[in-house]
């Protein structure tokens, strides 16, 4: 993990990584630990279903006390 990262982003990032949600993978990207990857599947028995949507999450300086950001 990069150094000078809070410890609660160090500590999210590897109980995500180690407890994986089903249906979602996000890798936090190699060269800034504050930006993450993330691909969503779309739900079985939903409109989704087969789809596969990607995401680029970032948490701010700010975080937890501002919402991570989506794109």
């Amino acid at each position: 993990m990069a150094a000078g990262l809070p410890r609660r982003i160090i500590k999210e990032t590897q109980r995500l990584m180690a407890e994986p949600v089903p249906g979602i993978s996000a890798v936090p990207d190699e060269t800034n630990a504050r930006y993450f990857h993330v691909v969503v599947a779309g739900p079985e028995g939903s409109p989704f279903e087969g789809g596969v949507f990607k995401l680029e999450l970032f948490l701010p300086e700010e975080y937890p006390m501002s919402a991570p950001k989506v794109r």
